[in-house]
Parts: C-alpha cells; sequence; structure tokens
C-alpha cells in the first residue's frame, strides 16, 4: 500500500486481533485505518480531547443524510461541531448503526454459552479508562469495514464485509481528538469473517508539501 499526500508519517502500530488502542489526534494530523488481512471490523469511538464531547451518531447523520459513513462524511458530536472528516475510503461505506459487541448482547443474540467471550465493550473500557474515562464516557460508535446493510422496510443485518487485505479509510482531526478503537473480538456474526484479525493505525502530521 503507498499512502503520500498527508505529510510525515509520525506513527505505525499493528493493533493484534481483538485488541484495543487509543490515541490523541492533533488538530489537522491524519489517521490512516488499514484492515491488514481482509474483512475485518474496526470498532472506534471519537472524543474531543479538552472537553471530552463525543461523537454523537444522530448529530453526524442528520448533518449528512445517510446512515453509512464514506468519502467525505464528516464525525461530528452532539453539538453538530466536526470531530474527524472522511478524507478517503477504499471501500463503499462504513456502519454507523450496527453498535459495539457486549457480554450482554452476545447472550442476548447468541446465548448463554457467550457471555464468557470478550467484546468490545471491554475493549473500549480499557482503554478509555487510560484517559480518565469510564463507563458513562462510552457512546454508540463507527464499524469501520463493516457491512450492516439496510432493507426496505428498515430492518438490518451484519452480513459479509465489503472489505479485502490492506484497504484502508483516512481520517483527519478536524480538531484535537481522542481517538479509540476495538479491533474486534467478535466470532459468533460475519463481521470479521468468524476470524478476528490485525488492523494497522498510521498517522500523519497532515502537512501539505508544495
Amino acid at each position: 500500500m503507498s499512502i503520500t499526500g498527508y505529510g510525515k508519517q509520525i506513527h505505525r502500530e499493528t493493533v493484534a486481533a481483538r485488541a484495543p488502542w487509543s490515541r490523541v489526534l492533533r488538530a489537522g494530523e491524519v489517521l490512516v485505518i488499514v484492515d491488514v488481512d481482509g474483512n475485518q471490523a474496526v470498532d472506534f469511538l471519537a472524543y474531543d480531547a479538552h472537553d471530552r464531547a463525543a461523537y454523537s451518531v444522530p448529530a453526524t447523520l442528520q448533518g449528512q443524510g445517510s446512515v453509512f459513513l464514506t468519502t467525505g462524511s464528516v464525525l461530528r458530536d452532539a453539538e453538530h461541531r466536526p470531530l474527524l472528516t472522511v478524507l478517503d475510503t477504499d471501500v463503499d461505506r462504513h456502519d454507523t448503526l450496527g453498535g459495539a459487541c457486549s457480554k450482554e448482547s452476545n447472550t442476548l443474540r447468541y446465548g448463554h454459552h457467550t457471555r464468557g467471550q470478550h467484546a468490545c465493550a471491554e475493549n473500549f473500557l480499557a482503554e478509555l479508562s487510560l484517559h480518565g474515562m469510564g463507563k458513562r464516557d462510552q457512546v454508540s460508535n463507527v464499524n469501520w469495514f463493516m457491512n450492516v446493510p439496510v432493507d426496505p422496510d428498515g430492518a438490518l443485518g451484519i452480513v459479509d464485509g465489503i472489505s479485502s487485505p490492506g484497504l484502508s479509510v483516512t481520517l483527519r482531526a478536524e480538531r484535537d481528538t481522542l481517538v479509540v478503537v476495538s479491533n474486534c473480538p467478535q466470532i459468533n456474526n460475519p463481521c470479521n469473517g468468524f476470524d478476528p484479525s490485525r488492523a494497522e493505525m498510521i498517522v500523519f502530521d497532515g502537512a501539505v508539501t508544495a
């Protein structure tokens, strides 16, 4: 994969299957999220790094008039202030509705035998704690690369992903923004092809070069 035009690379890290990750992006910095092995859902939260205003699904969807995120989409907080802009994406759309898996939702959807399985909610809580935040700060999330089609009658379904190895989504921070990732550990539905895999986080300084 060749990435150009986003300035100097300042950080690069591979997030293991099922693992969390977080970083404060300074205004103007660019984050590229790579689906390394293909068909991996990457759950994602965003907060203003100073006042902790969180990404808002309703404000984001209202602002763009679509339930999917794609190139040009702006992730907004509840006051409609921009947090991040999708500069580019190698897949047609990303999910805003499917939410994060948890022990409780796994039990409800897939049976009590799944309750002991690690889930995104636990990843988010562990990573948020590193920034002095907790369960009350966890909001509805974006699912990069996850395929959640909406039927004409409004029904949702989590189906096979539309990503493949090496595809990416590129985000620019519009202000200092804390981003929190759960590289989804779900094994009960097709969002990860029933086999969670790696994701890569690449951060650029966003400087425009002549």
